[in-house]
């Protein structure tokens, strides 16, 4: 599922409008709640979120342009959520994401 918006995240993974309003999309409460509804509504094992801001634009001081968090969740096991900043323009973000991703379904 991709689910770029709010709106997005709340009817497709069942994000909290509250959760987006108070911690915003790129969070660690943020990524639980995806993560979570992408298990619940896919019916999968296992299941990875994803949620950051891979660039050019889009950061802050606070959420930098590579500042992404990655939740994985196992059915019947528990969550797991980490923040990454990655280096690089919006490409090299977005492969780093995708290998950190895969290097963490390896640990569930």
């Amino acid at each position: 599922m991709v689910a770029y918006s709010y709106e997005a995240k709340q009817a497709l993974l069942g994000v909290s409008p509250q959760t987006l309003e108070v911690h915003g999309a790129v969070s660690r409460e943020t990524v639980i709640e995806m993560v979570s509804g992408a298990l619940v509504r896919s019916g999968a094992s296992i299941a990875v979120a994803v949620t950051g801001i891979a660039g050019p634009g889009g950061g802050s001081e606070d959420k930098p342009v590579g500042t992404v968090w990655i939740g994985w969740k196992r059915r019947g096991g528990y969550t797991r959520a980490e923040l990454f900043h990655f280096d690089g323009d919006r490409d090299a973000v977005r492969r780093q994401t995708v290998a950190a991703a895969l290097i963490g379904l390896e640990t569930l």
